[in-house]
């Protein structure tokens, strides 16, 4: 099998949403995902009506080599620009992806190679993600380099869910 990587585009986003739901399955939150396939076409751009997309995303195809067959979208990795005042611009990975029929053939390391091209040409000082603490990722994130901040700064995610939000904004938190 050969895989290759590529910018995602907007004919690739039912695909993406498939593998979003078999990422949230992978982790135990099968009703974790929320998002419309027209949220996907507005939050990256691809409907017209968000001149700022709210992400980016870069896809993994992979071909049958014995008969040149196309096994399709094998993977997927979407992520999102952010800001440090300590280092300026940073790209964070929300999501990284491979079908399991696929793992330990290289294709992450081909999406992870491609983030951090991107990162580099935007000039991104930091690339960042969050991994659950069982997740057999976390090997490959540490094999690359990547530093645990909870051990080793004490950092620790946060999250406020909509409902949260809305109660800090009115008042009632």
């Amino acid at each position: 099998m050969a895989f290759s990587v590529r910018k995602a585009i907007k004919s690739d986003m039912p695909a993406i949403l498939g593998l979003i739901q078999e990422l949230a399955d992978f982790e135990k939150m099968p009703n974790g995902p929320q998002l419309t396939l027209n949220d996907l076409y507005r939050d990256g751009g691809f409907d017209g009506s968000n001149t700022s997309p709210l992400f980016f995303c870069f896809v993994a195809e992979g071909t049958d080599s014995s008969n040149g067959s196309s096994l399709g979208i094998v993977g997927y990795a979407l992520c999102f620009y952010t800001y440090s005042t300590w280092q300026g611009r940073s790209v964070f990975l929300e999501d990284l992806y491979v079908r399991p029929s696929y793992r330990k053939q290289g294709v992450g390391k081909l999406l992870f190679i491609e983030i951090a091209k991107h990162a580099k040409e935007m000039n991104a000082n930091r690339l960042e993600l969050h991994v659950l603490d069982w997740n057999p990722a976390r090997k490959f994130y540490e094999k690359l380099g990547g530093s645990n901040l909870t051990e080793k700064e004490g950092w620790h995610y946060t999250r406020y869910d909509r409902q949260a939000i809305e109660s800090i904004a009115n008042g009632t938190k």
